[in-house]
């Protein structure tokens, strides 16, 4: 069997995170390394982690950041990490140090797993890695059913909600949109390898491994749900419907305008870190997208046209050719 590489932040997540190690332990794959990175938690979380770690010395560990990182980077800082002391002998993290993985999950503080979540995972990477290669960045993700605190189902599909267009994962369009939830993610070894610089502006540790998939290698959309993404009054992602989506968007013009600037942002980093490796192709599109604001209102939409990069849907790219 191969090992699995789990990393989960966590930062004041006592509320949850019993309930999320224990779905994680009835997994029906049991070759993986649960790995609680802690950003700095002042509530019982670590205390709640300390135990688990007792009680399952080989299987589970905490790291404690040396400072508050943010969710982002908590995750891609740990990340690099652990694909580091995975190759050493000894290392920083020396009850760790022979772990060597060749697979990475994410996981949240406060969602469900599905006993199967692991094992359907790793099987659709195996198959891309017979198919692409295991030389190639892979990323798989999944669907989720959306759930409330209490575990109360709010929709079957986050994805059907949501009406991303899964078909369009080339790098122009996940530049501007990220269909990948974190929570869902797997990525090969090949992929960690490339993760070789923290971006400055990443703006979500999920989209940054997207990106590189996209890039230079593959991705793949299981279309069961695999976990219970739980929505409650400090995440509200997945508790928009289509609809709400716009309306909030309408009410909030100028975060929006923001959001692409941000977006914007990231593709420099991305331009800055991976251009001499990408295609003459990639890397004008990436160029092009990078330096948007650097071009008048006609120009900007031209720019997006050229580049492909879009959002899902007819509704949302009339919103994205009104603020961008």
């Amino acid at each position: 069997m191969n090992t699995v590489n789990i990393v989960m932040a966590t930062y004041n997540g006592e509320k949850y995170l019993a309930e999320q190690i224990e779905s994680i332990l009835n997994s029906t794959y049991t070759d993986w390394s649960l790995f609680l990175c802690d950003d700095g938690s002042t509530d019982q979380t670590l205390a709640i982690a300390a135990q688990y770690e007792a009680k399952y010395p080989e299987r589970i560990h905490i790291i404690k950041n040396e400072r508050n990182l943010g969710v982002t980077k908590n995750f891609l800082v740990n990340l690099k990490k652990l694909k580091q002391e995975s190759e050493l002998i000894e290392g920083g993290f020396s009850k760790i140090s022979s772990n060597v993985a060749k697979y990475y999950m994410f996981a949240d503080q406060d969602d469900v797993w599905f006993p199967e979540k692991i094992e359907m995972t790793i099987a659709r990477m195996e198959k891309m890695e017979r198919k692409y290669g295991k030389d190639k960045p892979l990323l798989v993700f999944s669907d989720t059913t959306v759930v409330d605190e209490g575990l109360k189902q709010l929709h079957p599909s986050f994805y059907f909600v949501q009406c991303y267009n899964l078909y369009h994962m080339d790098l122009g369009h996940m530049m501007m949109e990220n269909k990948c939830i974190g929570c869902t993610i797997m990525v090969n070894e090949s992929l960690v390898k490339k993760l070789n610089t923290i971006p400055e502006h990443a703006r979500y540790h999920d989209w940054w491994a997207a990106l590189i998939a996209s890039a230079f290698g593959k991705i793949s959309f299981i279309g069961q749900p695999l976990m219970y993404y739980r929505q409650h009054s400090s995440n509200e992602v997945g508790t928009m419907t289509y609809g709400n989506y716009f309306m909030r968007r309408i009410k909030n013009l100028k975060a929006q305008r923001e959001a692409i600037k941000a977006t914007v942002e990231q593709a420099k980093d991305f331009y800055e870190i991976y251009g001499p490796e990408l295609s003459d192709r990639e890397r004008r599109r990436v160029y092009q997208f990078s330096t948007l604001y650097e071009h008048n209102w006609f120009a900007r939409r031209r720019i997006l046209l050229r580049t492909h990069t879009l959002k899902s849907g007819l509704l949302r790219n009339l919103g994205l050719f009104l603020i961008a």
